[in-house]
């Protein structure tokens, strides 16, 4: 079992993303993703790397938020070992499983599936803090609120391939297979996913910590990709603002404990609160 993933812009997250993984990974590769030789994140992420005796894959040095090159990075790297089985995620991602990974792609060799999907879980402090967190931090604990507010807030995917094949592409943003033809796995079902209703991964996105506004605010300058930057412009709204600062002080309400929920009735659950949210918050600031 390998992982890979793209670190650039901050480290805020690596520390504790390697750490969720570390243990459980038979090789770690980590693309550092900096803008210039001499860019801090090169130095900070090394010392981090550090501590699990890890050294990074490549060092690229390209424009900031460029994600069809993160994407191409992660295609890249998986075809190093294109039979193996792979995770795949951004460095402020924690994923968890319904059963045992072994156990998934144990189900996937012998069905012949090729990839497993879930969606994210977005994560954020205590009363709707954006916590500071340090490599001393328990991000369970200084995050422990779980909801789903980045979709109804700015339409961003909430679909995510979280373990695949080597030889397995995926799209921008790891939304989706892409698949030789040029279409997508995007849909309810196809024939190579490993079923939802056998696992629908929790990707733990742990974006909202104290630094979330100022990295808004840089994302939403970027001219590499204009959709991206577009999203985070919407976030950075006034009225958008105002309706990520009712979800905070309302998140007890809308909390989705995924832990919980029983998988075939995640959809319609899903909706309800997203309706419900949007009929008492949303409609009220247009």
């Amino acid at each position: 079992m390998n992982l890979v993933t793209v670190c650039g812009h901050n480290t805020t997250m690596l520390y504790h993303m390697l750490k969720h993984y570390y243990l459980h990974m038979d090789e770690i590769f980590v693309v550092l993703y900096a803008h210039h030789k001499k860019d801090p994140i090169i130095e900070e992420a090394l010392s981090i790397m550090d501590n699990f005796n890890l050294k990074p894959y490549k060092i690229v040095y390209d424009e900031p938020f460029n994600w069809e090159k993160v994407t191409e990075y992660y295609n890249e790297v998986k075809l190093l070992k294109p039979n193996d089985w792979w995770i795949v995620a951004d460095d402020d991602e924690l994923q968890l499983y319904s059963k045992p990974i072994e156990t998934i792609v144990q189900e996937c060799e012998e069905f012949g599936y090729e990839f497993v999907t879930g969606g994210f879980v977005d994560r954020i402090g205590d009363n709707g803090d954006f916590p500071k967190i340090t490599k001393e931090s328990n991000l369970w604990e200084e995050m422990p609120e779980a909801g789903f507010f980045r979709y109804p807030l700015s339409k961003a995917c909430p679909n995510k391939v979280t373990l695949m094949k080597g030889s397995v592409k995926v799209c921008s943003g790891q939304h989706y297979v892409e698949f030789p033809d040029g279409t997508t796995s995007w849909g309810s079902e196809h024939p190579k996913r490993y079923p939802i209703e056998k696992n629908f991964t929790q990707v733990h996105h742990f974006k909202w910590d104290y630094s979330v506004l100022e990295r808004l605010k840089e994302v939403s300058k970027t001219k590499a990709n204009v959709s991206f930057a577009q999203e985070h412009m919407i976030m950075l709204e006034e009225r958008k603002v105002k309706s990520l600062e009712k979800i905070a002080n309302v998140l007890d309400a809308l909390t989705l404990w995924f832990e919980d929920i029983d998988k075939t009735e995640w959809s319609e659950r899903t909706q309800w609160y997203l309706a419900e949210f949007h009929n008492k918050y949303l409609k009220e600031d247009k």
